[in-house]
């Protein structure tokens, strides 16, 4: 017996280190980091959704407003100027009796579409070159930053002006002004962003693996950079509308008798006693798509 129990009492204890060792080693498998991509998407804030329906309800009336509202916004009617808002006239009309609700929608949709147009323009050049940057480093890397500094050495309503004298009058030439102007925005946020990303342990275990560089670019980078993206896309569309409306205003912008906010706000300024709702209107359409970019920022979590 004492033979059996001498045999026994060894294997007491080596049992023991065998479960404290799967005990300690559970804990760490919990807190291992979790990749990027596997964390839930962030949910919208009400505020992120008001500023997507007001964002919602200007791009519908920029779409649906020339068409709805049946009448031109270049045809003048002498008989009937600075007529007060009415049935006829819902926002009235102007010293050469065009209707003004035609056009606020038809100078809301130029507006808001070169807006969009130049924004997308800058953000795919400023994004791939951000991204070739971080990956490629070097000489590629301290080019392309000579380059983009280069242009923020000019202000960008200087910067527009300059290419805009090129074709004065020349929408497309505005369109390729505030583009041109845009795109270094976009380049040093994503350059910025996609190196840690590329120095991650996913990207490494891509690579590894085996994944092209198309992968990479599709499945890391561009769903790291996309929220970022989409804030400063709301973001440089407001600085296009409003970067147009100001050279309207002060008129190297869009010419008579092209329907433009800016221009707009011009015509009406000498008869603000007499028709103030005149300038109110543009007014308040730029104030609606400002607001509702504004709203569209994500909200910073506190430290």
């Amino acid at each position: 017996m004492s033979a059996q129990e001498m045999a026994l009492t060894p294997s007491t204890p080596a049992t023991a280190p065998t479960a404290t060792t799967t005990t300690a080693t559970t804990p760490g498998a919990a807190q291992a980091p979790v990749p990027y991509l596997a964390q839930p998407a962030p949910r919208w804030s009400w505020q992120q959704r008001t500023g997507l329906v007001l964002m919602g309800l200007l791009a519908l009336w920029a779409l649906l407003g020339p068409w709805l509202v049946d009448a031109s916004p270049i045809e003048q009617n002498l008989r009937n100027q600075l007529a007060h808002p009415g049935a006829a006239h819902w926002l009235g009309t102007d010293v050469l009796g065009r209707s003004w609700l035609a056009r606020l929608a038809h100078a809301t949709q130029l507006s808001l579409g070169m807006a969009v147009l130049a924004a997308l323009s800058a953000a795919v050049p400023g994004t791939l070159l951000g991204v070739l940057a971080a990956w490629r480093g070097g000489r590629v890397e301290r080019t392309l930053v000579m380059l983009a500094d280069a242009v923020l050495a000019i202000p960008g309503l200087l910067l527009v002006l300059l290419i805009a004298a090129l074709a004065p009058g020349q929408l497309w030439a505005l369109y390729v002004g505030m583009a041109t102007a845009m795109w270094v925005e976009y380049f040093r946020v994503c350059r910025a962003m996609a190196r840690p990303v590329l120095v991650g342990d996913a990207v490494q275990a891509s690579r590894l693996l085996g994944f092209g560089r198309a992968y990479v670019l599709r499945r890391h980078l561009l769903p790291a950079l996309a929220p970022t993206l989409g804030t400063l896309l709301a973001f440089t569309t407001a600085q296009a509308v409003l970067a147009l409306a100001a050279l309207g205003f002060v008129g190297v912008g869009a010419q008579a008798p092209t329907a433009e906010l800016g221009l707009m706000i011009t015509e009406a300024m000498p008869y603000y006693e007499e028709a103030p709702w005149l300038i109110a209107a543009p007014t308040a359409v730029l104030l609606w798509l400002v607001a509702a970019m504004m709203l569209i920022q994500p909200e910073r979590e506190a430290a």
